[in-house]
């Protein structure tokens, strides 16, 4: 992120000239989730389905 625009920041992306744009639409979906916080909220609300030994959510 170098420039902003506005208040919100510039998201860029390279891919070498390789097709990436799917993959940039999974990153920016990833990381809008983190930032709004809602990777933690599902997890927490996953929890009692949670096998004991499990590492990742349902």
């Amino acid at each position: 992120m170098k420039k902003r625009i506005g208040s919100y920041p510039r998201v860029r992306i390279e891919g070498g000239g390789r097709a990436v744009v799917s993959q940039a639409g999974g990153v920016l979906l990833v990381e809008t989730v983190r930032k709004a916080g809602l990777d933690t909220a599902i997890s927490a609300a996953l929890t009692p389905w949670r096998k004991a030994r499990a590492v990742h959510d349902p």
